[in-house]
């Protein structure tokens, strides 16, 4: 069966990383940007994993820069800015495309898995996918949703 456990992607520190490492985990999928009015989502998400971390919660940032060019840095101004403004623990990952014949075929897959209202596109920076421990896309949340309406399901997903 196909789960976002079939899938790989490159660290932020340029490293291979296989989403099979997150098996048994509950997953916050997001597509990140540095330059964008969501940006100070990030401070939540940050509370999310500080919250829900111990009980095998992890969020995935996936930087991109397809949206008005809100995500122009280099990977390593990208770890800076995120660490320095908003104290980001969680894991990041390289620069992709989330959208377009070049999106990251995990991408693919969650809009597949999740598609939108509109359209299975990711719309905007900051679209998160929840994930349950088997791998499976159980919500997907506009960028407008704050990571605190998040947390009723993030706990059921937990237990």
């Amino acid at each position: 069966m196909v789960s976002v456990h079939c899938f790989s992607a490159t660290t932020i520190q340029g490293e291979e990383k296989s989403l099979a490492d997150y098996k048994g985990k509950v997953l916050l999928i997001v597509n990140t940007a540095s330059k964008c009015g969501f940006t100070p989502q990030y401070e939540g998400l940050q509370k999310l994993y500080d919250t829900y971390h111990d009980q095998g919660f992890e969020i995935l940032g996936f930087p991109s820069n397809q949206f008005m060019n809100q995500e122009p840095g280099s990977n390593e101004d990208i770890e800076q800015f995120c660490q320095l403004n908003y104290g980001v623990t969680f894991p990041m990952f390289s620069k992709i495309d989330v959208r377009g014949s070049d999106a990251h075929p995990l991408f693919q897959y969650l809009t597949d898995q999740a598609p939108g209202i509109v359209s299975k596109n990711v719309k905007w920076n900051f679209t998160k996918f929840l994930v349950n421990r088997d791998g499976q896309v159980v919500s997907r949340y506009a960028p407008k949703t704050a990571p605190k309406q998040i947390e009723e399901a993030i706990e059921k997903e937990l237990n």
